[in-house]
């Protein structure tokens, strides 16, 4: 099924941290234009599964849940490997998987720091050396990274959060360099505060004090990040490449 779906498919995606968020909208909205989704999880099994069950009601041909633990080279090898066994290799690889942390540099632990960097940077080397490959040889492929507003103009009590995304968006515009001779694009969305639920994570009067400094005054959806990620993975974006683009409501830019 999945061979045959492919021939008129605008093609396989692969998006990380899948389970809720962004992530979990990018595969929704994917799977309206008729992709095959991987949804990848880490430890939300049941939440990626309820994902993966949305993305067949919306039309997708075939969609799963995948485990991996994307801060590691290994993980990353033997996802690569349960797709391959599944006919899948993707031509979209969408990296949403992410994690915060909120509070002062001389409070931010070693391990937590680390952490921040393995989840949104390392994973994404390892994203791109085990995926990159097939789509430099097939000379067709899309790569989205979801940065942050943060990563382009920093923030105080997040700065190990700031620097991984700013890490991020460097990558995104080397690598954009060096996979644009085959044919590969290369870019990342940087929203500002965006309802999830890391945003809930915060007090309430935190919420309040952003929303106050909304120029739309509300935040931006998941799916509105996910309606820029599907423009990117497009063949209408085939010029597109090694950009971080804001979307954050005319706010910090």
């Amino acid at each position: 099924m999945i061979e045959a779906a492919r021939e008129r498919l605008p093609g396989t995606a692969l998006v990380t941290g899948a389970s809720r968020g962004i992530g979990a909208a990018v595969a929704r909205r994917l799977a309206r234009d008729g992709a095959i989704v991987a949804v990848h999880f880490h430890r939300a099994r049941g939440e990626a599964e309820a994902v993966a069950a949305d993305c067949l009601s919306l039309g997708a041909p075939a969609a799963f849940a995948v485990q991996a633990d994307v801060r590691s080279g290994a993980s990353v090898a033997e996802l690569k490997v349960r797709l391959e066994e599944r006919g899948v290799v993707p031509d979209v690889v969408v990296h949403s998987a992410g994690t915060a942390h909120y509070g002062l540099l001389e409070d931010l632990e070693e391990a937590e720091w680390d952490d921040l960097h393995q989840v949104h940077l390392k994973a994404a080397y390892w994203l791109a050396k085990h995926f990159g490959p097939a789509m430099s040889w097939r000379r067709r492929g899309r790569i989205v990274h979801v940065s942050s507003v943060w990563g382009v103009v920093g923030s105080a009590g997040e700065v190990a959060y700031s620097a991984v995304k700013g890490g991020l968006n460097s990558f995104t515009k080397a690598l954009a360099r060096e996979l644009a001779g085959v044919g590969v694009t290369v870019n990342a969305v940087a929203p500002g505060v965006v309802d999830t639920d890391m945003l809930r994570e915060l007090a309430p009067e935190e919420r309040e004090e952003l929303l106050a400094e909304m120029p739309l005054g509300r935040f931006a959806r998941p799916e509105e990040i996910a309606d820029l990620v599907r423009f990117l993975v497009s063949e209408e974006a085939g010029y597109v490449t090694g950009q971080v683009i804001g979307l954050t409501g005319g706010w910090r830019i």
